[in-house]
């Protein structure tokens, strides 16, 4: 199974590559729209600002491929929020997969939200094996409401998607390669579909 990693810049990279490896798979790093296109699995990282990190998609065109992409594609925390039509961050365009707007939590809450969440209301497989209200890691200021594409959610100050799918397009807000037991198995049910 080929799996690629977009490699545009984006922060946790080489710590995703560790967690699919000691899944007992291989990935390679590369920003190759051949290589990108001919995958079996696609993952789009992402830790950062949301319009720096799609001004270096739209530098290297892959604002154009990833959303013709037909495999299966997980988007991770700014990669989730990329593939949302548009973020408050930057007054950024997004790519337009998921039908919804990032938006910036409210003054109420302590942002970035850094730590450890309850996920629930598990709706994919994605989630085999996956228990509600099992533990997952977090660092982000900005959130996608929930919407029709919402397949898991978390509160913190309010309900919020901790999860997306379109097609054979999925997005977790929380970074599973972080995410201890229950994001290896979170990964490891993407890297199977």
């Amino acid at each position: 199974m080929k799996i690629v990693i977009i490699n545009y810049g984006a922060g946790n990279i080489q710590s995703i590559k560790f967690a699919i490896r000691r899944l007992g798979y291989e990935a390679v790093l590369s920003n190759d729209v051949s290589e990108i296109q001919n995958a079996d699995k696609v993952i789009f990282p992402g830790v950062g600002e949301a319009s720096s990190a799609m001004k270096k998609l739209r530098d290297s065109g892959l604002d154009k491929i990833i959303p013709t992409l037909k495999q299966p594609v997980l988007g991770i925390c700014l990669g989730m929020q990329l593939m949302c039509h548009s973020s408050e961050e930057g007054e950024t365009k997004g790519l337009g997969i998921f039908d919804v707007d990032v938006v910036k939590f409210d003054a109420k809450v302590k942002v970035p939200q850094i730590g450890w969440n309850q996920i629930t209301n598990l709706k994919s497989p994605l989630f085999i094996d996956v228990q509600e209200k099992e533990h997952i890691y977090l660092v982000h200021s900005f959130y996608a409401p929930l919407c029709s594409e919402t397949i898991a959610q978390c509160f913190y100050g309010v309900e919020y998607s901790a999860a997306l799918q379109k097609d054979n397009f999925y997005g977790t807000q929380f970074h599973p390669e972080k995410s201890s037991s229950v994001g290896e198995t979170i990964l490891d049910n993407f890297l199977r579909m």
